[in-house]
């Protein structure tokens, strides 16, 4: 498992935060996901690769998440 971060500046409420964990556990069952809305930012554990998250993500309607 990898531990990664990715900037999410879309990210405003709890709907996204559960938008982006719902994408990102599609990908990854076992991830471990946390987001702060207050910096904007998501923190995730997983055996995906980064691209593959951060194509989750985009996938998802946060085109702009970078690590």
């Amino acid at each position: 498992m990898t531990m990664m971060r990715f900037s999410v500046p879309d990210m405003t409420c709890g709907h996204c935060v559960a938008t982006i964990t719902k994408a990102i556990r599609t990908l990854d069952a076992s991830a471990e996901v946390k987001a702060d809305l207050g910096s904007r930012t998501v923190t995730v554990e997983t055996s995906a690769p980064a691209p593959a998250v951060a194509k989750a993500l985009e996938d998802a309607g946060y085109p702009n998440a970078g690590a």
